[in-house]
């Protein structure tokens, strides 16, 4: 019934060649005075990338190998070691997590351990305890729990250590001195 020419059937396919080739300009706008937040995902493609919607409900672990994004509601633990895990605005999370680096910007109640970083925005509600080597907490965030980082300290406190043991010893020797008397009895 349609008949195509030789040439439009080339140019389709040479368009469709041209447009395989075309990268995504990424960009992101802010309100002026806020910082942009950027998603924990943006060195991998986007089919490295699994999103939990605000309709989700999700009772029990996730493992896997990817970038992962909830706004939905999940109990129970992630376990993405090499990968970002990100709580997002309207996500709800209560459980442990494992992952290289977390963001959180909705309510997450739980432990976490992240190999890189941990970052709180200014929307997020955290209760719980943080393994990190680096965490950041943003003006306005609530935060109720224990931070614990994995680093070696900056060696400022080898002198105290010093110290401590001479108060250590300076105390021990004045409560073994004798006891002074005093001369209004006599």
């Amino acid at each position: 019934m349609f008949k195509q020419s030789k040439k439009s059937n080339k140019d389709t396919i040479k368009n469709s060649e041209n447009r395989s080739n075309i990268k995504p300009n990424i960009s992101s706008k802010t309100e002026p005075g806020k910082e942009s937040i950027p998603h924990a995902t943006s060195q991998l493609s986007k089919s490295d990338e699994t999103i939990i919607g605000e309709e989700i409900t999700i009772d029990g672990s996730i493992r896997g190998k990817g970038n992962l994004i909830i706004e939905g509601i999940m109990k129970g633990a992630v376990e993405m070691d090499k990968h970002n895990f990100t709580v997002g605005s309207k996500g709800r999370v209560e459980g442990e997590i494992l992952a290289k680096d977390v963001i959180i910007s909705g309510v997450l109640h739980g432990d976490v351990k992240a190999l890189g970083q941990v970052k709180i925005t200014q929307s997020a509600d955290f209760n719980g305890k943080i393994i990190a080597n680096s965490i950041s907490i943003e003006n306005g965030a609530f935060f109720k729990g224990e931070i614990e980082l994995e680093r070696e300290p900056h060696g400022l406190n080898t002198p105290l250590i010093g110290q401590k043991s001479e108060i250590a010893s300076k105390k021990r020797q004045v409560s073994s001195a004798t006891p002074v008397e005093d001369d209004k009895e006599k």
